[in-house]
């Protein structure tokens, strides 16, 4: 039987008190939807049919089309009058023979594991449900007290006192073939407390025909918890955070505490790396074997070499760092940076699309941008390339062996010879020559008759 889902995902999401639509809501740097979507086509459908609707436009222009194997199909419920109406949308776009799986799209640990078992089925409805300590908020799932069947689900809002008593609870994931859907979803009426209709009432219309319902218990109960307020959004990072931690730990990572670390895309790291407290991983970051990282640094978008060092608070953005290098601490790398094997960044310096020569150093207070640097340079503290011209980038290149001294100012495009001297204090504005040293500085004076002003006592 040809499968094909259904995402439902056009709520507002009053109670995260936003402007961004619920769904879009990030989780670990990705978006809730973005989750379900990968889950939803880890399972092979045929299509996948996204029902939207509060800022539609904004949803779908959200996701990547090269996301999913499978075609997302965008399906527009105009006005939000329930789950059951939402389904009903997409119906006309199904297959009558497919089997047709529900998901919200808001459950962003959910696993293709738990789901594939309701996708078996010929007739009937296949139902996932959890049993929480506190079930308040949630569709009760009635059980036929002689069969302990499933036989209706009830809303918490409509729900009497003893059947709120019961802990089992619909996560709102359930499958059905598309001709039965459409034909309970056609009887279903909004006579309930929120005037909507609801899809897990098709369960009692079900019942009604003799049709079996299937119950899939999951044990994992915050794989289908849904988001509906910041503090379960902040939950269920915090658990998919741990997680990742696990793993990291099981592949040979030393973290310095398993709950101060955030991987917000896909970190790869090699052996014996040990990472401090609050880091965070942004985007796609590869670790070599040995890489230390301080606390309070972000890595984003970057590769790192064996044996490299990145100290406290530091920001490593888009570069490319050879073997043995270190940064930091309070250092920035920017995006297009390579640095050669042996370089050193110190504190409080910044690099910015350039490459830094294998064993070169840039200790402290400086800004190097658009720049090559040789093997073995040096540059000197609050040593800037002026690179921008208020129109124009232009570069800096800077050969083996070249000592800058502290507080140049090179302007570019500018070249330094190898093994040439910049003496502390220049401003340099044309081409060094090689094994030379260059410097431009106003002569020093004395004036034998000054006084340094001294403040009246009376003041």
């Amino acid at each position: 039987m040809t499968l094909e889902i259904v995402i439902l995902a056009a709520g507002q999401g009053s109670r995260m008190k936003s402007d961004l639509p619920k769904v879009l809501h990030t989780l670990a740097g990705q978006s809730l939807l973005e989750y379900v979507l990968r889950c939803a086509d880890a399972l092979e459908p045929a299509k996948i049919h996204v029902v939207i609707g509060h800022q539609s436009e904004r949803v779908s222009a959200s996701v990547d089309s090269h996301l999913t194997r499978a075609e997302i199909n965008w399906v527009n419920q105009h006005q939000q009058l329930g789950t059951g109406h939402a389904v009903a949308q997409a119906l006309p776009h199904i297959e009558a023979a497919s089997c047709v799986l529900i998901i919200a799209g808001d459950v962003p640990l959910i696993q293709p594991e738990t789901l594939r078992p309701l996708c078996k089925i010929e007739s009937g409805v296949n139902l996932l449900t959890a049993i929480l300590p506190d079930a308040n908020g949630f569709g009760r799932i009635i059980r036929d007290p002689e069969t302990d069947a499933a036989i209706a689900v009830i809303e918490h809002k409509d729900a009497s006192e003893k059947q709120r008593s019961i802990r089992e609870i619909n996560t709102g994931v359930m499958a059905a073939r598309a001709d039965d859907l459409k034909s309970w979803l056609s009887q279903v009426k909004n006579v309930n407390a929120q005037n909507e209709y609801y899809l897990p009432d098709i369960i009692a219309l079900a019942v009604r025909e003799n049709q079996a319902i299937n119950a899939f218990v999951t044990k994992d109960t915050l794989q289908v918890s849904g988001v509906n307020s910041r503090g379960d959004l902040a939950t269920l990072e915090r658990h998919y955070q741990r997680q990742r931690a696990e793993r990291l730990m099981e592949s040979g990572v030393s973290l310095a505490d398993p709950d101060r670390i955030d991987i917000r895309g896909k970190l790869n790291t090699g052996r014996d790396c040990q990472i401090d407290i609050n880091a965070i991983f942004e985007g796609r970051v590869t670790l070599g074997d040995r890489v230390n990282i301080g606390p309070n640094v972000l890595i984003r978008d970057s590769v790192l070499g064996d044996d490299c060092t990145i100290e406290a608070n530091s920001i490593v953005d888009g570069a490319d760092i050879a073997s043995s290098c270190q940064v930091g601490p309070f250092a920035r790398i920017r995006p297009d940076t390579r640095l050669d094997s042996g370089a050193k960044i110190g504190n409080f310096v910044e690099i910015k699309k350039s490459e830094i020569g294998e064993g070169s150093k840039v200790n402290h207070l400086a800004y190097v941008g658009d720049s090559k640097l040789g093997r073995r340079v040096n540059i000197g503290a609050g040593v800037i390339t002026c690179n921008y011209d208020g129109a124009y980038k232009h570069q800096t290149i800077i050969g083996d062996d070249v000592f800058v001294g502290s507080d140049c100012q090179l302007i570019a495009p500018v070249e330094i010879g190898a093994g040439a001297t910049i003496g502390a204090g220049s401003t340099i504005t044309k081409d060094a020559p090689a094994g030379k040293l260059s410097l431009s500085r106003a002569r020093q004076i004395q004036l034998n008759n000054w006084q340094r002003p001294v403040k009246d006592p009376a003041e």
